[in-house]
């Protein structure tokens, strides 16, 4: 890397410029949604755990407005037996519209009409067998094509206003690279996560040096755990293509990154809001306080039950004193 003086004569590694080619521009997102959600179980028998609602909306719709947002124009799903209500969310219902408008609801109609992607831009495939999100991942490559790619992980959710993928195709269009969305986590806790080693910052980002799943106490590169958002370059699908199981005896997407990483420059961003984890029981609620809280139109009322809930759930001798 060449180096320029600074006024006091030191040298130091000269910015880096935005690549000169046209590089594509970020279309298409990919929604993993095939997962059994056992976590939530009886709830998940009959309904698919992306639609299960925090708040009023289900969860995957946060993540497909958060996608859209960013300027996602294609969005596919991939799904898996049982899920066919999520194609049914994302299409027109004819008789409730229309049921609406009767009943003159046009605020309510409104909303609909603007969550309701446009003809052709979703797209469905199945992963026939729960072979893990590399696999998941690699069932979309036709729907992709030569083209970089997001994913987005549908148990994985941000607080409107604040999403993660605006910020990440920010950066991509500044590099044309991989880039993966990371998270701080408590340092006695990177075992649970798959953690990135955190290079020289770049734009709005950083340079990636590495990443490591669920690495051992005390061996992780950084307390950076990837939160679910990743913008991928198409020649993943060739390593996912011939990747070995890995972890739980699954294709790893991290494996075939790690992979890709020896070919392609890999950036992080580091998201500064709060992503849930929809995907466990604890996560699930938190994000249902969180978001509620966070309405204009519920936080007053919502305040009010949390506080009153609390006081109940305190021991007598805490609530005499």
């Amino acid at each position: 890397m060449p180096a320029y003086p600074s006024n006091n004569g030191v040298l130091f590694p000269a910015p880096l410029q935005a690549k000169p080619f046209p590089m594509k521009k970020l279309r298409k997102a990919v929604f993993p949604v095939a997962g059994l959600g056992t976590r939530f179980l009886p709830a998940t028998k009959a309904i698919p755990k992306e639609m299960l609602t925090v708040v009023d909306r289900p969860v995957i719709q946060y993540v497909v407005d958060e996608a859209r947002e960013a300027g996602i124009e294609h969005f596919i799903f991939v799904t898996g037996r049982n899920k066919a209500v999520i194609e049914d969310h994302f299409d027109i219902q004819f008789e409730l519209n229309h049921t609406l408008a009767q009943r003159g609801k046009d605020d309510q109609l409104a909303r609909l009409q603007q969550l309701q992607p446009q003809a052709g831009q979703t797209s469905f495939t199945r992963q026939q067998e729960p072979l893990g999100l590399g696999h998941a991942v690699w069932c979309a490559r036709d729907l992709v094509g030569d083209e970089p790619f997001a994913v987005l992980l549908p148990d994985m959710i941000t607080l409107p206003g604040k999403g993660c993928m605006k910020d990440m195709v920010a950066l991509y269009e500044k590099t044309g690279d991989n880039i993966i969305a990371v998270e701080e986590c408590d340092p006695a806790e990177t075992q649970k996560y798959g953690i990135v080693g955190k290079g020289d910052d770049v734009f709005n980002g950083f340079k990636l040096t590495g990443m490591v799943e669920k690495p051992k106490a005390g061996t992780a590169p950084s307390n950076l755990y990837i939160n679910g958002r990743y913008i991928l370059q198409p020649e993943v699908f060739g390593l996912l293509s011939r990747q070995e199981r890995g972890a739980g005896n699954e294709i790893q997407l991290t494996d075939a990154m790690q992979k890709l990483m020896k070919e392609q420059s890999f950036f992080g961003y580091h998201y500064r809001g709060r992503t849930f984890d929809c995907g466990s029981p604890e996560g699930f609620v938190e994000a249902n306080v969180a978001f509620a809280l966070q309405r204009s139109d519920l936080n007053s009322d919502m305040a009010d039950v949390i506080d009153g809930l609390l006081a109940e759930a305190r021991p007598a001798d805490k609530r005499r004193a």
